[in-house]
C-alpha cells in the first residue's frame, strides 16, 4: 500500500512518523511526504493567497497542489481532502480505506483551500471531527494510523485490531492486566476464572452497557445490522 501526504507542513508529519505505529506503519507501507512548497511556482515559492471577495485568512492556492499530483507516478485509488466539512472517519471507512492500493491524503491549512482543488482533484473528503484544528495535518495523521493499523505486521498482535471499538459497532470492553489487586481496586474475579465462554459473555455484556450509556446512537446503529 502507498499513501502519499502532501503538505505545507513536512516536518510536523515527518517528525511523527519516526515513532510508535506511524514508524511500524512507514517500514511496511510507502508513505511519502511532499513538501507543497517544492511545487509552487515562482522565486518566494508562495502556497496562499488573500480570498477573492475579502474576508480574513488566507487560502492555498491551486498551483502546487495540481503540480504535486501531476508529478506521481501513479494514479491514486482516492485523494482525501481532510476538511472539517468532510464526512465523519469512522472504523468501517478506515476498514474500506485499508484495502485499497493508493491513497493521497491532503492536509488543508490556513483557511482552507482554493475550491477548485476539491472539485477537480479530491475525491472524497474527511473529517476527524466536529472541531476545527490549525491544519490538516494532524487529521491527515490521525487517518494514516487509522488506516496503517489494520495492515498485517503493523500490530503485535495480528488479531488486535479486530477487538477494538467500532469494528462491530460497539465500544470495547474494560480491560485488566497484573496486579489481580492494586491499592484495594481488584480485577473481576470472571476474567481470571479461565472459563471463556464466561468472560466471552461477560465482555459483551459490558460492551452493550457501556455502548448504551455513553454512545447509545451506535447502540441503535447495532441492532439494526441484519
Amino acid at each position: 500500500m502507498r499513501i502519499d501526504i502532501l503538505t505545507a507542513i513536512p516536518a510536523l508529519v515527518e517528525g511523527t512518523l519516526g515513532l510508535s505505529v506511524a514508524r511500524r506503519a512507514k517500514a511496511r507501507i510507502d508513505v511519502r511526504v511532499h513538501d507543497l512548497r517544492l511545487h509552487a511556482p515562482g522565486r518566494h515559492r508562495q502556497i496562499d493567497g488573500y480570498p477573492y471577495g475579502g474576508g480574513a485568512g488566507m487560502v492555498l492556492k491551486p498551483e502546487p497542489i495540481f503540480a504535486c499530483l501531476d508529478a506521481l507516478d501513479s494514479e491514486p485509488d482516492e485523494v482525501i481532502f481532510l476538511s472539517p466539512d468532510g464526512e465523519l472517519l469512522t472504523q468501517q471507512m478506515a476498514n474500506a480505506l485499508s484495502l485499497t492500493n493508493h491513497l493521497v491524503l491532503i492536509a488543508g491549512h490556513y483557511k482552507g483551500v482554493d475550491q477548485r482543488v476539491r472539485d477537480a482533484l479530491v475525491t472524497r473528503e474527511v473529517s476527524i471531527g466536529d472541531y476545527v484544528v490549525s491544519g490538516g495535518e494532524l487529521p491527515a495523521l490521525v487517518l494514516l494510523d487509522a488506516v496503517a493499523r489494520l495492515t498485517p505486521g503493523i500490530l503485535g498482535d495480528a488479531t488486535s485490531a479486530l477487538s477494538d471499538s467500532f469494528q462491530d459497532g460497539l465500544l470495547g470492553a474494560p480491560t485488566y492486566t497484573r496486579p489481580a489487586v492494586y491499592r484495594g481496586l481488584e480485577v473481576p474475579a470472571v476474567l481470571r476464572s479461565g472459563d471463556h465462554e464466561r468472560i466471552a459473555r461477560w465482555r459483551e455484556e459490558k460492551r452493550i452497557g457501556k455502548t448504551l450509556k455513553r454512545r447509545p446512537d451506535l447502540l441503535n446503529k447495532f441492532q439494526e445490522v441484519p
